[in-house]
């Protein structure tokens, strides 16, 4: 298989994992996970180190196309993640999964947005999780990036298109409060977001980038704004 020149001649294995089963990451389909390498945002809640900061894998795309080649009939779906997945060249890699006829979720912080516009233009996603980090005035402080404009291009995209998606926030109460989410709340709104919006606890595993502890405030849902359904995973 030919898929990126740079990947396939040098055998860079970019993949960082796989997760061979889940019935948890793509709900109501039997999945596995393919965890990507690198991320552009060094998100402080965030547990992925590893993933993160790590610049070679354990995996090549011919790797996981292999494994999937024998999961054909068995399992539904492949979930892409990392780290940042769209921070890779994916075309090629997710034609090739299609063919082989699963489906595809990618997780996403949004910030690379001409390669989702060109994966969702050639249709080969079924389904997008967008993280919404923070409010605009907090995104820079929380993600250490500078990349709201591309993220919210995303999701501009993601609304106007007609593939499924969900938009999802993990929530560290020391980090976002009850106004910090109805910020976002009020956004969403405002651009016509119509579907569950998630919010995902933080999950303390004891390392993290910002090296942040479990949160000492409280978070009050009764709080939150009504208009949109807010799901806490």
């Amino acid at each position: 298989m030919n898929i990126n020149s740079d990947y396939s001649s040098q055998n860079i294995k970019v993949i960082y994992d796989l997760t061979k089963f889940t019935h948890l990451d793509y709900a109501g389909h039997l999945a596995c996970i393919v965890w990507f390498t690198g991320c552009n945002m060094r998100c402080d809640f965030c547990y992925n180190k590893e993933i993160v900061f790590s610049k070679n894998g354990s995996y090549s795309y011919e790797d996981i196309l292999s494994f999937l080649k024998t999961r054909v009939n068995l399992l539904d779906g492949v979930v892409l993640s990392g780290g940042e997945a769209s921070s890779h060249d994916l075309v090629e890699f997710c034609t090739q999964i299609k063919k082989l006829g699963f489906l595809i979720k990618l997780d996403t912080n949004g910030t690379n947005y001409p390669s989702i516009k060109e994966l969702l233009e050639l249709k080969l996603l079924d389904f997008v999780a967008l993280d919404y980090k923070a409010p605009k005035d907090k995104f820079t402080a929380i993600t250490h990036s500078n990349k709201y404009g591309e993220f919210s291009n995303t999701l501009d995209l993601l609304l106007k298109s007609e593939i499924d998606y969900e938009v999802r926030t993990t929530l560290h109460n020391d980090l976002l409060s009850e106004n910090d989410i109805n910020s976002i709340l009020s956004d969403l709104q405002q651009r016509g977001y119509d579907k569950k919006y998630y919010l995902q606890k933080f999950l303390d595993t004891g390392t993290n980038i910002g090296n942040i502890s479990a949160p000492s405030k409280s978070f009050d849902e009764s709080k939150l704004l009504k208009e949109i359904q807010v799901v806490f995973r």
